[in-house]
């Protein structure tokens, strides 16, 4: 299945610690690189996500984010540490002491300071396994849409292809008559001239133009790569590295037809070839 690298998936679950909520963003890239922003409460699952996308995604750079909205609830009540607010206010008692004109203290500047709040600890284990649970879901999503939109795709380069082998088919129908004409034309010019030419000399010179205007081998090539795109298309694993490979390939093989025409008809249909790779490529750049 041709799976595309663009997609965007979001899924949100609640429980009785909270809500969670998972966006996973993927776009084109040579390789599978991973973003992954979590919080703080479950900083700790982040190689089981890497795991979990590393084992469903080949190729792509992936934006994952999690967010948890704890419930209301089982938020706990906010307890004090007596004994270090004791000491805190007595230190600060001494320093007032001190100071000519000491400024009056601010409850809430007690509370920012470390362990004078007393926070209780969040089992994370449930959470962590419903994250988890949400993120496979999330990802199952992600990779439908990536083979919907490969599906797309897909279409789109068997349309171009079947283009292609149409041109090529133009092509070895003109060979012919194009062989033809360059004889007709050798023949008028040499006709021009008052001294006779050598026959036989004129039959070498002919073989060695039409030696060089021969592009049968490239057309071989051009139907070849054509349908290697035809197969590769059909397989199971990710295959854009070998597409990107095979258009370069055929955009190889439609240069040398461009350089070798002789005839305008070949010299036009070598441009359309290169405008349907080009489209192709351009495709080809957003597939696994």
């Amino acid at each position: 299945m041709i799976r595309s690298m663009t997609a965007f998936a979001r899924l949100e679950t609640g429980s009785e610690q909270g809500t969670l909520s998972w966006e996973i963003r993927s776009v084109n890239h040579r390789f599978l690189e991973m973003a992954i922003r979590l919080p703080e409460e479950l900083r700790a699952a982040e190689p089981a996500v890497r795991t979990r996308i590393n084992a469903r995604l080949g190729r792509g750079k992936v934006d994952c984010t999690l967010r948890y909205l704890p419930a209301v609830s089982s938020a706990a009540p906010v307890a004090l540490d007596q004994d270090q607010l004791s000491r805190l206010l007595a230190v600060c008692a001494e320093v007032g002491d001190r100071l000519p004109l000491p400024a009056p203290l601010n409850p809430f500047e007690f509370l920012r300071w470390p362990g004078v709040v007393r926070e209780e600890k969040l089992d994370t284990g449930p959470l962590l396994d419903a994250a988890l649970a949400a993120l496979d879901r999330a990802l199952e999503d992600l990779v439908a849409s990536r083979e919907r939109e490969g599906g797309a795709i897909k279409s789109l380069l068997l349309q171009r292809c079947a283009a292609m082998s149409g041109l090529v088919s133009a092509v070895r129908q003109l060979l012919p008559e194009i062989r033809t004409a360059t004889r007709e034309k050798l023949e008028s010019r040499l006709a021009e001239l008052d001294t006779p030419a050598d026959p036989g000399r004129l039959e070498q010179e002919l073989v060695f133009l039409l030696q060089k205007l021969d592009v049968d081998e490239e057309m071989d090539r051009l139907e070849s790569h054509i349908e290697e795109v035809r197969q590769v298309l059909e397989r199971t694993e990710p295959v854009g590295r070998r597409l990107d490979f095979l258009m370069q390939e055929l955009n190889r093989e439609a240069n040398t037809l461009g350089s070798k025409s002789a005839a305008a008809q070949t010299t036009k249909i070598s441009v359309e070839l290169k405008v349907l790779i080009e489209q192709m490529r351009e495709q080809v750049q957003n597939i696994e």
